[in-house]
């Protein structure tokens, strides 16, 4: 018997409703074309309605102990864990990775939930020493106020999951809007924390017109944080929409990120080790490996081991065995592949694996990796987002500097080496917000994790993240 799609529908004060309106998207199965369900389309009047319910759920909720919030968090997690099956089916599904790697990205949403629960009591203020005798000083944080939240397709359990956990252990409350393409993840979290005893109003989930909901989010004068996750495009967007209202923004932008293979480093075996971590969800993952800088002794040997691994990956539909790259999200990003790859070539560019579509069901794209890339192409100036890599040689430390922040993206970013001196200019020098060294892990949910340049400004994770949904007060008693 084949399993029903769960129904989306979105949230608004504790209800679950299809909204005031009658107009539906369609929810599809990038691997097979398949509508899996129909998408409600929320009116502004929903949109309203969510940012009132927001407004009196944020009156109850901030007045919760941290304990309190603690222990939802922690109950909605365990949740996420005794259901793995059933969510990572909805990723996979939803959006086509493979399910090894659903259940991968739902274990970690519920560590990112188990992070913010356990941070929620430690979000202290400070006693400053007076000057004068008698008197206090202290500050004290509070949390901001209602949020908007925004969440990609890309990682649709991981990233909901981080803002809804950060803003809830800080005592503020949301109007979120996941993605389009792959929401379903983030109402069955939302699911879990009603049933760990979330009070209504305190999350809000709409979807349909993300231009509509956007604006009307940000402008509204309930809203006193925006975090987002996403395209720099968007973001610039929103930011623009905030900045009137000077309200907090975090935005989570575009990585393309560079790694910087160096002389000492094992050539064949960081090739191989570095096919599952950057074509890892078809490399749809902003902080993806993507622009791979060689050391020119050991480059040919770097190349042939990595085509080799690449060319090798089976791709299919992620419910099945063995598989172990999915399609790309949506047939856009097939054809800004196919785009990217033509202008590349017609410039001069090699493909050395890949470099076109698969099949003619689903939106499959085959691991491509591309050498001799003219700096002023496609490839080598617009973030793929897709199983599309790059690798260039280098001589020297300096030009891999200039290789690696050439670009206005500073995310992540990654060294190979077991040079101690190498390691120390690299990080000071490379314009990244993370530098992975000999490791492909640059966030986990206890670090801090926020870009430089046009990937972002602000930071999630770690402490510092739950400082993003807090103000500051100072208090000065006499």
């Amino acid at each position: 018997m084949v399993q029903a799609h769960p129904r989306p529908q979105m949230l608004i004060g504790g209800r679950w409703t299809d909204g005031s309106g009658d107009r539906t998207v369609p929810l599809e199965n990038p691997a097979t074309g398949e509508v899996l369900a129909q998408l409600p389309v929320a009116t502004a009047a929903d949109v309203d309605a969510a940012l009132l319910a927001a407004a009196e759920g944020f009156a109850r909720w901030r007045t919760e102990s941290p304990i309190q919030r603690g222990r939802v968090l922690r109950e909605a997690a365990g949740q996420l864990r005794a259901q793995i099956g059933a969510v990572s089916r909805v990723i996979t599904l939803e959006l086509g990775k493979p399910l090894a790697e659903a259940r991968t990205e739902v274990l970690l949403a519920a560590e990112h939930l188990e992070w913010a629960a356990e941070e929620a009591r430690r979000g202290y203020g400070r006693v400053i020493p007076a000057r004068e005798p008698g008197t206090l000083q202290y500050s004290l944080r509070e949390p901001v106020g209602p949020v908007a939240a925004f969440s990609p397709w890309n990682a649709p359990a991981v990233t909901p999951a981080r803002k809804i956990g950060g803003a809830l252990a800080a005592g503020c409350s949301l109007v979120l809007k996941p993605a389009e393409e792959a929401p379903t993840a983030a109402l069955m979290l939302a699911r879990m924390l009603q049933e760990a005893g979330l009070p209504d109003g305190v999350l809000n989930i709409v979807f349909g017109d993300p231009a509509m909901i956007g604006r009307r989010l940000v402008e509204s004068p309930v809203i006193k944080a925006v975090t987002f996750t996403g395209s720099t495009a968007v973001g610039a967007q929103l930011n623009a929409l905030a900045a009137p209202s000077m309200k907090r923004v975090t935005m989570e932008l575009g990585g393309f990120a560079p790694v910087l293979v160096l002389a000492d480093a094992d050539a064949e075996q960081v090739a191989r080790s570095a096919v599952p971590a950057c074509l890892r969800n078809s490399g749809q993952v902003c902080t993806s490996p993507t622009r791979f800088i060689v050391h020119s002794s050991i480059y040919q040997p770097f190349l042939d081991a990595f085509v080799k691994a690449a060319g090798a990956l089976r791709v299919g539909n992620g419910l099945e065995d063995g598989v172990q790259m999915g399609p790309v999200a949506n047939e856009r990003r097939v054809q800004a592949l196919q785009a990217m790859t033509e202008d590349a070539v017609a410039l001069g560019a090699v493909v050395e694996t890949g470099g076109a579509r698969i099949g003619r069901t689903g939106s499959f794209w085959a691991p491509t990796v591309l050498t001799s890339v003219p700096a002023q192409s496609l490839a080598a100036t617009v973030e793929p987002f897709g199983p599309l890599k790059t690798v260039t040689p280098f001589d020297d430390l300096t030009e891999a500097l200039e290789l690696a922040n050439q670009l206005p993206y500073g995310l992540a970013a990654y060294v190979w080496t077991g040079s101690a001196s190498a390691t120390s200019r690299l990080t000071s020098n490379l314009e990244a917000g993370s530098v992975a060294v000999n490791s492909w892990k640059p966030s986990l949910p206890e670090t801090p994790f926020g870009g430089f340049h046009l990937s972002g400004v602000g930071t999630e994770g770690g402490v510092e993240g739950l400082h993003g949904f807090q103000r500051l007060r100072y208090v000065s008693q006499s």
